[in-house]
């Protein structure tokens, strides 16, 4: 069970930035005095996609996925002679 408690705390916004706060809230709540929940939602969806975005998870899905290609290591080593070369110029 968790039980989250309300923290009050200041926080300082770009004026622009808080036109568009004042906006969603009078959209979403017809009020202004829903700030405080329009921030809390667009917060919690962004920490949510940052928490989903792990890149050591994007990088296993892609080095266990489907291969998009097929090479030799003569080939890879070709290809990687001529890289250093291009580097080294």
């Amino acid at each position: 069970m968790v039980i989250c408690l309300s923290k009050k705390t200041t926080v300082l916004l770009d004026d622009d930035i808080y036109i568009k706060l004042v906006n969603l809230s009078i959209r979403k709540y017809g009020s202004t005095r829903y700030i405080s929940r329009v921030i809390n939602e667009l917060l919690s969806e962004a920490l949510k996609k940052l928490e989903e975005k792990n890149p050591l998870d994007e990088l296993k899905e892609l080095l266990s996925g489907p291969k998009l290609a097929e090479i030799s290591p003569e080939e890879f080593e070709k290809f990687r002679r001529e890289l250093s070369r291009r580097f080294e110029s």
